[in-house]
Parts: structure tokens; C-alpha cells; sequence
């Protein structure tokens, strides 16, 4: 009877991704079919987190996000939950041996987000590796299916290409951030100094993320490499969209993907994969 308590889990994971994010959804769809509840259970675990510091305001925000760490490990030591997302995120990190640490450093980055700030050099990079680097780390230990040395190989391509995820959303939901959560993650940057040429710094930055990324894109396992690259694409894409928005556009909108787009970069990546091109 458990089986079905875990089915239905995953279903809540599933639903979680679909709800929250269009372009994962897909990215996830078109890995092969074996790794889909895997990373549909990591992302659930990741938005249930970002949900409780960004959506919950009027809330004891830090209690929850407290005990959901205390949930999350003793549903891993365990071996399930009454929490749906902690048990299907629990079974992922037991079966494929994700190490604690990354967990820790996740959640760690989720707590600074409890606290209204303007992020220096140090913070910034350490809230990046915590809310991106390693949500790559943890989704590449299930691509590479207990392959460590394939494993070690990708690390530093997978965490390049969450670091560009996360900063291209940093751009993209600048207004949001800013205005609404009170929070400016760009380093030592403050409203009246986003110009022309810090945007240009910044969009730099994520090219050169980007580049390395994809190096490890190449190198993936068959079954991960096309769900990564689409994702891959997508991101690219808002990222010449970010690039081609002027900075009054970037604080007062937030810069989106037409679904016809998304539509097209799918099938273009489709026709790529039938060539052999990826």
C-alpha cells in the first residue's frame, strides 16, 4: 500500500513543477522517461523552500523554514514523510547518495533570503551556490546514476550552468525582487546605479556561465543531455531577450518568453537532436 502513498508523492512533486515552471516542465518531459519522478522530486523540494521565504509573507517565515529543515532530514534518515514532497525528495536523495552537504548549503541560501539586504561579493556568491550551483549538483547525481567519476567530471559545468539560471532569473524578476522582497543579490549594486553598463557587466558574466555550461551539456548521459539542452535553450534565449530590453524595461517589467517561442526553440531542438547536432 506504501507504493501508492509514494506514486501519489511524486504526482504532488509533478504537479508542483507544471504549476510553477513552463520551461522545466518541458526540460524534464524530454529527458528520458526513467529520470523524470527523480528531478520532478528535486524540483518540489526546491520551490516548497523558495515558496515559504517569497510567498509567505504575514507568516512565521524562519519557524517554517526551520522545521521544514528538521522535516526534511528526518524524512531522509526515516525513509519517508508524511509530507509528500519531503517523501518523494527523500527517496531521491537516498537512492542516488546525495550528499547531505548540498541540502545544508540549499537551505542555508533560503535563510538569507529571510532577511531584507543589499548581497556584497561574497554573499552573492555564496547565496549562488547554495540556490543554484547546488540544485545542479543534486539533479546531475541523478543524470549520472551512481557513476561518480562521470560525476566529479560534470560538477563544474553543472554548477556554471545553474549559476546562469539563477542569475538570468535575478535579471528577469529584478522589479519583483527589488520593490516587492526588498532584495538586491547584483553585488554592492543599488537601484540608482543599474545603468547601461552594469547590465552589460552582468549579462557577461552569465555568457561566460553559459559557455561553460554547455561544455558539460555535451558530456551528459545520453538519457540527460537533450531535457538539459532544451532547458539550456530557454534560457539562452531570455537572456538575448534581457539583453535586447533596455534597463527602464528591466525595472519596471518582467521579461518573459512568448509560449510560441518556447514552442519553436522545442521544435528546432527536436530537428537538432533527429541530425545528431546535439
Amino acid at each position: 500500500m506504501k507504493k501508492i502513498y509514494d506514486n501519489v508523492s511524486i504526482k504532488v512533486s509533478r504537479t508542483i513543477t507544471n504549476s510553477y515552471s513552463t520551461s522545466f516542465s518541458i526540460g524534464i518531459r524530454c529527458l528520458h522517461k526513467s529520470l523524470h519522478n527523480s528531478i520532478y522530486s528535486i524540483y518540489g523540494f526546491v520551490r516548497l523552500s523558495d515558496e515559504i521565504v517569497d510567498s509567505f509573507s504575514g507568516y512565521d517565515q524562519k519557524l517554517m523554514l526551520e522545521k521544514l529543515e528538521k522535516d526534511t532530514f528526518n524524512s531522509i534518515n526515516d525513509g519517508i514523510s508524511i509530507n509528500p514532497v519531503l517523501n518523494s525528495f527523500q527517496e531521491v536523495v537516498n537512492k542516488f547518495d546525495i550528499d547531505h552537504d548540498l541540502i545544508h548549503q540549499f537551505l542555508k541560501s533560503m535563510k538569507m533570503d529571510l532577511e531584507e539586504r543589499v548581497y556584497n561579493e561574497k554573499e552573492y556568491e555564496l547565496y549562488i551556490l547554495g540556490s543554484a550551483e547546488v540544485v545542479g549538483l543534486m539533479c546531475l547525481k541523478v543524470f549520472c546514476e551512481g557513476n561518480n567519476e562521470q560525476y566529479e567530471r560534470l560538477k563544474i559545468p553543472a554548477k556554471k550552468l545553474g549559476a546562469a539560471f539563477q542569475k538570468i532569473n535575478f535579471l528577469r524578476d529584478f522589479k519583483t525582487d527589488y520593490y516587492d522582497l526588498k532584495r538586491m543579490y547584483f553585488p554592492n549594486m543599488e537601484i540608482n546605479n543599474f545603468n547601461i553598463e552594469a547590465k552589460r557587466k552582468i549579462e557577461e558574466d552569465i555568457t561566460k556561465d553559459f559557455e561553460e555550461g554547455y561544455i558539460g551539456i555535451k558530456n551528459l548521459p545520453q538519457k540527460a543531455r537533450f531535457g538539459t539542452y532544451i532547458a539550456y535553450k530557454y534560457y539562452f534565449r531570455l537572456l538575448k531577450r534581457i539583453k535586447n530590453t533596455s534597463v527602464n524595461g528591466i525595472l519596471n517589467n518582467r521579461v518573459r518568453l512568448p509560449n510560441g517561442v518556447k514552442y519553436s526553440i522545442f521544435i528546432v531542438s527536436i530537428v537538432r537532436k533527429v541530425l545528431r547536432l546535439i
